[in-house]
């Protein structure tokens, strides 16, 4: 039962991370929309959470709450691109969504609790 379940919490994260790589091509930005930094931040973090999937080291409520937290990210970076261009401000803020992201992966990851 174990197994099944970190398969599907594995298949999970490799289907958000497809899905945000088809979102995010480079043929579907516009110039002055690209945020390769944050794109591969992303990248980065869904490999870090799967990584703690599949170690144990994430509980399937942390994984949700982290798998949320993505998504959230994901869902702000497309309205910041809606109008066409990304400015500083906008980015800064992504840029601080990330950065909380990335803490909230490493506690989660270090709590001690495991499956």
């Amino acid at each position: 039962m174990k197994t099944v379940t970190k398969l599907a919490a594995v298949a999970l994260f490799a289907a958000t991370t497809f899905f945000s790589a088809a979102v995010n091509s480079p043929a579907r930005n516009l110039s002055g929309q690209e945020t390769p930094s944050v794109d591969r931040r992303e990248n980065r973090q869904s490999r870090r959470i799967r990584h703690g999937v599949r170690s144990g080291s994430l509980t399937r409520r942390e994984t949700r709450h982290l798998a949320a937290q993505q998504a959230r990210i994901r869902r702000h970076e497309r309205r910041v691109k809606a109008d066409g261009v990304v400015t500083a401000r906008e980015r800064a803020s992504l840029q601080r969504q990330e950065n909380r992201a990335s803490r909230n992966i490493y506690r989660k990851k270090h709590n001690n609790r495991t499956r």
